[in-house]
């Protein structure tokens, strides 16, 4: 069992020592589900890049921007927000460490529910 706490101030001292200011460990991967620890320093960021079909961003230490055409959010220690169906951006205001879970792919429902679909002639 991993303590987030302790994940995030190994992963903050990694970013740190990083000529990138950046700093990523996953630590649980369960089938499509995806839980990392990722840390930036001031400054420092992730550029722009997909979204995977579901995620959801919690801060849990420092401040950051989440960056996406619909619009801005920055984020403080303790909130969590979905990330948005679009390409984004993670910018850090301070040192920062977030959770970030995330959803690699989603059973087609029709598939899953045992509906199928007809076309009408």
């Amino acid at each position: 069992m991993d303590n987030l706490n302790t994940l995030a101030r190994q992963q903050i001292d990694d970013a740190r020592a990083s000529a990138h200011g950046r700093s990523a460990h996953l630590f649980l991967h369960d089938g499509p589900l995806r839980q990392t620890v990722i840390a930036l320093t001031t400054g420092s960021a992730l550029d722009e890049h997909n979204a995977p079909p579901a995620a959801s961003l919690q801060v849990l230490y420092g401040r950051v921007r989440l960056t996406a055409p619909s619009g801005n959010h920055e984020l403080f220690a303790g909130q969590i927000t979905a990330i948005p169906h679009e390409r984004h951006a993670l910018h850090a205001v301070e040192d920062s460490a977030v959770l970030l879970t995330a959803v690699t792919k989603v059973p087609d429902r029709a598939q899953d529910s045992g509906i199928t679909t007809a076309t009408r002639g």
